[in-house]
């Protein structure tokens, strides 16, 4: 006798602040844990939650995807409840549904969304979630600077070393800069992301931003294959995973 499996998809939502990250770490609280024991707790069976997205420690996420296969068919609405239950306030899961039995949230991604919050003004609403610079944001050389990493490219000068990944290459199929009231939003899209990359794309435009020759600059980064030759990168608490695409 074949025992049923049921696969479930998630969309969630968190604040990473107090996090090491998405993935499971020894040592460290990671959302992937807290959101893998809830199920466990409520189902009383070990499932598998895989993440379409590895975010790093301290950052946010909008619309996070995950999903387990379980042997049990769920009332969708009754678990969701129970769960958000049980979740601490900094996580919430705001949508369940059933998927094939061989969807893969990851593997199964086409594109991913991150956006990067930018205020200009001191706070105590926005520090939390955005990166206060005072100086002024020339949001058309932003974009027109952005061009620059369109396309299938090499990113190992913008991603922190992970022996584990050799492949660097990534696409991107927009980036853009735009100005909302006391924000800037910096919004980029790709088949997949390195470790750190966002954050030093978006400090590398700062500061081409600022020079003359900026695309040159930006051009080297990518020739010297050197993460020390990029610019820092801007600071976790300002970095959202907006959307995984299917």
């Amino acid at each position: 006798m074949t025992l049923s499996k049921f696969n479930y998809k998630l969309t969630i939502q968190y604040d990473g602040t107090n996090y090491s990250g998405w993935q499971f770490q020894q040592n460290a609280k990671s959302i992937q844990e807290v959101i893998t024991n809830s199920i466990n707790q409520i189902l009383r069976q070990e499932i598998n939650l895989i993440g379409a997205g590895r975010t790093d420690a301290g950052v946010h996420a909008l619309g996070q995807v995950a999903n387990f296969v379980s042997d049990t068919e769920l009332d969708l609405f009754k678990f969701k409840y129970s769960l958000n239950s049980v979740l601490p306030n900094d996580i919430s899961v705001t949508l369940i549904e059933p998927v094939e039995i061989n969807f893969h949230s990851r593997f199964n991604a086409k594109k991913r969304v991150y956006i990067y919050l930018f205020s200009n003004q001191k706070s105590p609403f926005y520090n939390r979630y955005s990166f206060t610079l005072f100086s002024g944001f020339d949001i058309q050389k932003l974009n027109s600077l952005s061009k620059v990493f369109f396309g299938s490219k090499d990113f190992t000068s913008f991603s922190k070393n992970n022996p584990d990944v050799q492949n660097k290459i990534c696409e991107v199929y927009e980036a853009r800069w735009r100005k909302e009231k006391n924000l800037v939003i910096f919004y980029i899209e790709a088949n997949r992301f390195l470790y750190g990359m966002v954050r030093t794309i978006a400090g590398s435009l700062l500061k081409a931003s600022s020079m003359e020759e900026g695309i040159k600059y930006l051009e080297e980064i990518f020739n010297s294959k050197n993460r020390d030759s990029a610019a820092d990168a801007v600071p976790a608490k300002g970095l959202f995973l907006f959307k995984v695409k299917y």
